[in-house]
């Protein structure tokens, strides 16, 4: 069987990503089922695996030598995009240097995993100011990734052990929620963890629930009547579009009970509705998936933690449980 190439994107260089990449890799767990491939910076690799004591083989390829790449027992290939030295970042300090290189590495791997020359690539963490810094004004990974991909439907999913929760709304604050919830959002996020469910986890029959907004799911208007005049209709829509989801349940109940083996996801309304619940049941093994993309994309559910970058203090379960997830959703999709 022939093995899979999975691109892990460095991140910025200045945070944790080189290190948790470099732990994940010595564990040689990601070596027995595919070729694990660094999209970033050499230089910066071996700073961290000398500056953290990690001696991990890493060995360097062009382009032209992923169409004929050897299976490895130990270590990853790299192609290296950049060339930054201690002008340019330190481990705990990024940089404009920093943000233009993760931006580059982000974009290599979306048009690797498009060509079909990658089957999927998993991210670690970029620092937003950096890259907003150097120019691109895109509030994360999913924006980027949209964008190079040509994909306008979109959506972040947070997996975890037992809970999968999709978001409506994202990075906005929380007193404009309510009014970036609209029935067409709720129905366009509702579709994609549907079909998501179905293609890419392979599950027949999804089970599929919309939260509530509003404490009690606003009893009947006395706690607000988003759920009567947005949910409940998008809901309607979606079922008569045959995507069977159910709800509005209140949340403070409804994780729980996707918990339990109730429901295969969650549709939540905002950021911490969704990820307060995953990071309560796996918080150092989170996966952040973006749905809707031509390619796989899973990454890491946590930031680039400059306080503790090369300090060897950094948990990389995170980015082996995205890697898992990488793996486990190109082998369905290829139906190895």
């Amino acid at each position: 069987m022939e093995k899979p190439i999975i691109a892990v994107t460095m991140g910025d260089p200045g945070g944790i990503g080189p290190e948790i990449i470099l732990k994940a890799l010595k564990q040689g767990n990601w070596q027995k089922k595919s070729i694990p491939l660094i999209l970033g910076d050499l230089g910066v690799m071996d700073l961290y695996a000398s500056l953290l004591g990690l001696k991990v083989p890493i060995l360097t390829v062009n382009e032209e030598d992923l169409e004929n790449l050897p299976p490895i027992e130990e270590g990853a290939y790299i192609l290296s995009l950049s060339r930054l030295d201690s002008t340019k970042f330190s481990p705990g300090f990024s940089s404009t240097h920093c943000g233009e290189a993760v931006v580059q590495y982000v974009k290599k791997g979306a048009q690797l995993a498009l060509e079909k020359r990658v089957t999927a690539i998993v991210t670690a963490p970029l620092y937003k100011a950096s890259v907003h810094a150097a120019g691109y004004p895109y509030p994360g990974h999913t924006e980027l990734l949209a964008e190079v991909t040509g994909c306008q439907d979109y959506a972040m999913m947070l997996v975890g052990e037992r809970i999968r929760v999709s978001l409506v709304t994202i990075h906005v604050a929380l007193k404009n929620v309510p009014s970036l919830i609209t029935q067409e959002e709720v129905f366009r996020v509702g579709r994609l963890t549907w079909l998501c469910m179905k293609s890419w986890f392979g599950i027949e029959e999804p089970r599929v629930a919309v939260a509530a907004l509003n404490p009690h799911g606003g009893e009947e208007g006395a706690f607000g009547r988003e759920e009567e005049r947005v949910i409940i209709p998008a809901i309607k829509a979606l079922r008569e579009a045959d995507y069977p989801l159910q709800g509005p349940y209140p949340a403070d109940t409804l994780f729980h009970r996707q918990s339990q083996g109730e429901f295969d996801a969650v549709v939540a309304m905002y950021h911490d509705q969704g990820l307060i619940p995953v990071k309560l049941e796996a918080f150092d093994r989170g996966v952040n998936l973006t749905l809707g993309l031509p390619i796989i994309r899973t990454s890491v559910d946590h930031g680039t933690a400059f306080d503790i970058a090369g300090k060897g203090k950094a948990n990389y379960q995170s980015l082996e449980a995205a890697y898992k997830l990488a793996i486990e959703l190109a082998e369905r999709r290829s139906g190895i």
